[in-house]
């Protein structure tokens, strides 16, 4: 699996995580906002300027989310952080891995 996808993902693990802890369903897997934020990280990642050859976003010095959804994103990373290990251990161990490079 190349490098975006790895991250789209995770990224997609973290929300639904967040999602089920934090807001209301309505028989969905995430909710409308969640969504959202979904959809706008894939499609930062699918314009991702260094492409596959990409460092996690942490370390990046490109900062290409709107500083809102900046913001949404690290709440879902700070509470699904800790958790992903438990949750989802190989997409967690994967990930680890990948920020050390």
């Amino acid at each position: 699996m190349e490098r975006i996808e790895q991250e789209k993902l995770v990224v997609k693990q973290m929300i639904e995580i967040y999602c089920a802890k934090h807001h209301v369903h309505n028989g969905k897997v995430l909710c409308d906002d969640c969504r959202k934020l979904l959809d706008y990280a894939h499609h930062r990642l699918d314009h991702c300027p260094k492409g596959n050859s990409k460092s996690s976003c942490r370390k990046c010095e490109i900062h290409c989310y709107s500083p809102a959804n900046r913001e949404n994103i690290r709440a879902v990373m700070r509470y699904v952080g800790p958790r992903m290990l438990f949750i989802h251990p190989l997409s967690a161990i994967r990930h680890l891995l990948s920020e050390l490079k």
